[in-house]
């Protein structure tokens, strides 16, 4: 659905659920060129926000403390006092409105009743972020409507906090960043530490991006994902015995993991390895960027999948099978799993013109051996959360 129709729809149902006419809020997903796993190891990343959208139409109520939410897509509803927030089922939708509402009332910000009605067309579990635009929109959504005066840095970490204490997935930073702080035809070389940013106009010239869903739903809250930042900062912890100026695995070099080799298990210095390496690629990707170095771009983005799939292992059989397509393939310059892990996109810098007769290369094979089809998307990078106009 376009965003025009969805915004339609959305304004539409809000009207007839509530009839008032609301503020329309409009919330980007993202795609990350390179740099994953990194931002919660205080590393550096390279995203950028997209024209995929989660569209929420907000609007006060008559009331002192009662609060609707209705997802439009899912046709749910969620209804809850501002003196009693509490989270819901495990792995609901629900947990990451929940979650923001919390926060700011954490904060001491004074709320009154509201309703709102939210849907979009990111599509789900495809590692575009469509729970950090949903968190964004309500934080952005109610700073609008009550004057709360939060800047955009101020609500993005409001919106990882909700996700840390009520969705109960220790994300980092990237996410909520990339949707809240987008700009157009850029992507952003983000220092997840310090959260300084610089804007990086990236020219692929004959080349695009190509993202192929391989519609493998894949959930954050998994423990498989804590798992993983459990053992980042199991590293640190033998790293700062012997270097006790390492913070994060950002500080540390491949000379000082391979020091403390024998004192961690074999895992959890593989998976340390991958988040080093990855973050000295995101620097070599800026490089390649300047230089409009698109086949070294590209052969980054393979090593990066190389060290998701066998050093971090965050992948799965349907994303190294597309990566492995997208290696055979000349019109292709570079290949990786974007996301999470476990599902989700490949992000493909592939030559104009040459989508669909890849796609339609290796679709048979896919439906036959996974029995389902891949999807793909075309995307343009675009500015972060902000009020309709």
């Amino acid at each position: 659905m376009t965003t025009e129709a969805l915004t339609t729809r959305i304004q539409s149902i809000f009207r007839e659920k509530h009839g008032t006419a609301p503020l329309m809020v409009q919330s980007p997903g993202r795609i990350n060129i390179i740099g994953e796993h990194t931002d919660y190891n205080d590393g550096f990343v390279l995203p950028g926000a997209i024209d995929r959208y989660i569209i929420c139409a907000i609007a006060k109520n008559d009331t002192t403390d009662q609060c609707s939410v209705y997802a439009a897509d899912m046709e749910e509803d969620c209804t809850f006092s501002l003196h009693d927030v509490k989270p819901s089922d495990k792995g609901s939708w629900k947990n990451y409105v929940l979650g923001v509402v919390a926060e700011i009332r954490k904060k001491g910000e004074q709320l009154s009743g509201f309703d709102i009605v939210f849907g979009g067309n990111i599509p789900k579990g495809s590692g575009l972020s469509s729970s950090a635009a949903l968190e964004n929109s309500i934080a952005f959504g109610l700073n609008s409507l009550f004057g709360l005066g939060m800047s955009r840095k101020e609500m993005m970490l409001l919106s990882q906090k909700a996700e840390h204490n009520f969705v109960g997935v220790q994300c980092g930073i990237m996410d909520q960043f990339a949707s809240m702080q987008g700009q157009e035809d850029h992507v952003l070389l983000l220092d997840c530490r310090t959260l300084d940013f610089r804007p990086v106009q990236i020219d692929l010239g004959d080349y695009e991006i190509l993202l192929i869903n391989t519609n493998v739903k894949h959930s954050l809250a998994d423990s498989a994902y804590n798992d993983r930042r459990n053992a980042c900062e199991a590293g640190v912890k033998a790293l700062r015995t012997v270097f006790p100026e390492i913070r994060a695995l950002r500080d540390a070099t491949e000379d000082h993991l391979d020091r403390i080799k024998n004192q961690i298990p074999e895992e959890v210095y593989t998976q340390c390895l991958y988040v080093i390496q990855e973050n000295n690629r995101v620097q070599q990707a800026i490089e390649a960027i300047a230089q409009h170095n698109i086949g070294q771009l590209g052969a980054l983005l393979f090593a990066s999948h190389n060290g998701l799939q066998r050093q971090y292992q965050v992948s799965c059989p349907e994303l190294d099978f597309l990566v492995e397509k997208a290696r055979e393939n000349p019109a292709i310059q570079g290949s990786r799993m974007m996301g999470g892990g476990f599902g989700g996109c490949t992000i493909n810098i592939i030559k104009k013109g040459a989508a669909e007769a890849f796609v339609d290369s290796l679709r048979e094979e896919y439906v036959r051996t996974f029995d389902k089809e891949p999807d793909t998307y075309s995307l343009a990078l675009t500015k972060g959360t902000d009020v309709q106009a």
